[in-house]
């Protein structure tokens, strides 16, 4: 009864934290550390210190190569892919915010991609919902697919601190495959979905009126005709650099520096967690230095802020689900370690739904990876399943979604009458459960 009691604890602090945004999970946590040790008196758990010290490392990288102009590059270039290939707008848009993601972090650059995509799609006659939904789930799919995600060095330090050391290199030779798949089985499924707009009754009823004909075809502003500054280009290059310097390091661990623990210990190389902190930090220190950036304007930049939400969120969730956890990790190893011997899915599962809870796929695996791995969970399933970590469009509640459906004009994507049937959900199903497949047939092949 107790462990009931404290699981409704848990479930009850992310639910009310939800409804108070990113920071105010964080805090509603402290109920229920509160709860837990002075009530229930429970050890408290905790906090993963190494996973948030990553974190702010690189959220403050990507904060300076977002002021800097290094990823307004990107997204001309992006941009220009899409106008020169517009027919195939529908496959090409989602691997596109897929893969800025992939090398951005964060899947919010998906935001000043919409109006392009609007604008492709609805001058080539394709029905805009067909590119834009995928993309939107598209975006945050890449998540997990990136070197400097908040989820994949979250996976990392995980998996190291428990004693399973998996690279960077390693992760995302599974999750790259996975979610980039993912993306491209749901762009497929997208392309002949709804009605053609000739079709659509309610489309052609609505443009019927010159004001809203105009107001959908409308033209969108562009990023080709700007000139921009050579140390916006100086900037994305370095941020380049510091990604490959990353993968070259956790690929070949003999190239790394090695100390040793005691006197009478053997050295051992440091770790990637470490390494990837001063890689970061010395990416911002070069962008700062060289393409003419004020500090003081990093921390007002939306990557900064939504990563430092990130980080503070990770912190108060993690460190209450640990203490939660710990205190019955006898229990949980018996119970779940057969469960999840018997049922691998079962993992997936529990990560979609956390997901879903917290709307993070960072603070999703702080909470699941650490539960699973100490009820002896294979650290390769965990692996496999790393996409299921994207749940948060089950509800179409999360940003990136409602700025896609406010950026179609047309309508076409939209939220349905009984809630669940909205834009966003097939191509979220495709994409994480084919993933999951995907990164279980890879992971197991590899390792």
């Amino acid at each position: 009864m107790e462990m009931l009691l404290g699981f409704i604890v848990l479930l009850a602090c992310l639910i009310v934290g939800v409804r108070h945004g990113g920071l105010g999970l964080a805090v509603i946590s402290g109920f229920g550390l509160v709860i837990y040790t002075f009530g229930f008196g429970y050890q408290p758990g905790k906090p993963p210190v190494d996973v948030m010290l990553i974190i702010l490392a690189v959220v403050t990288c990507a904060g300076f190569l977002q002021t800097s102009g290094g990823l307004t590059v990107m997204l001309k270039y992006a941009e220009k892919f899409l106008r020169n290939n517009p027919k195939h707008v529908t496959i090409l848009a989602p691997l596109t915010t897929w893969f800025l993601t992939v090398l951005c972090g964060t899947g919010h650059v998906v935001y000043t991609m919409f109006p392009i995509i609007y604008d492709i799609a609805i001058k080539q006659g394709i029905r805009p919902e067909r590119p834009m939904a995928v993309s939107s789930v598209a975006s945050q799919m890449g998540i997990c697919a990136s070197p400097v995600s908040v989820a994949v060095v979250s996976m990392v330090a995980f998996l190291s601190a428990s004693g399973h050391e998996f690279t960077v290199f390693q992760v995302l030779s599974v999750s790259i495959p996975a979610t980039g798949l993912g993306v491209l089985f749901a762009a497929l499924w997208s392309y002949r979905r709804g009605k053609d707009l000739e079709q659509d009754e309610r489309f052609q009823e609505f443009i019927r009126d010159p004001e809203n004909k105009k107001y959908v075809y409308g033209d969108a502003e562009t990023l080709l005709d700007k000139e921009l500054p050579t140390e916006y280009y100086r900037a994305m290059f370095i941020f380049f650099a510091g990604i490959i310097a990353i993968a070259v390091l956790g690929n070949f661990p003999e190239l790394l520096p090695k100390f040793a623990p005691s006197p009478d210990a053997a050295p051992k190389a440091i770790s990637m967690v470490v390494v990837i902190q001063m890689v970061m930090l010395l990416v911002g220190a070069v962008i700062l230095v060289s393409c003419k950036v004020k500090a003081k304007d990093v921390g007002n930049s939306q990557v900064f802020r939504s990563g430092v939400v990130a980080l503070v969120s990770v912190y108060g969730v993690a460190w209450m689900a640990d203490t939660y956890f710990m205190n019955h990790i006898g229990f949980l190893k018996e119970f779940l370690g057969s469960a999840v011997q018997s049922y691998p899915w079962a993992y997936a599962v529990l990560a979609f739904l956390t997901s879903k809870l917290v709307n993070s796929q960072g603070a999703a695996i702080a909470i699941v990876v650490p539960m699973a791995i100490n009820v002896g969970m294979d650290p390769i399933l965990v692996l496999s399943f790393i996409s299921a970590c994207y749940g948060y469009f089950f509800l179409p509640t999360y940003p990136s979604d409602l700025a896609c459906i406010g950026f179609d004009r047309s309508g076409t994507t939209r939220i349905g009458k009984y809630i669940l049937n909205h834009s966003f959900m097939i191509p979220g199903l495709i994409g994480v459960t084919s993933g999951c497949c995907v990164g279980y047939v890879i992971a197991h092949l590899i390792f």
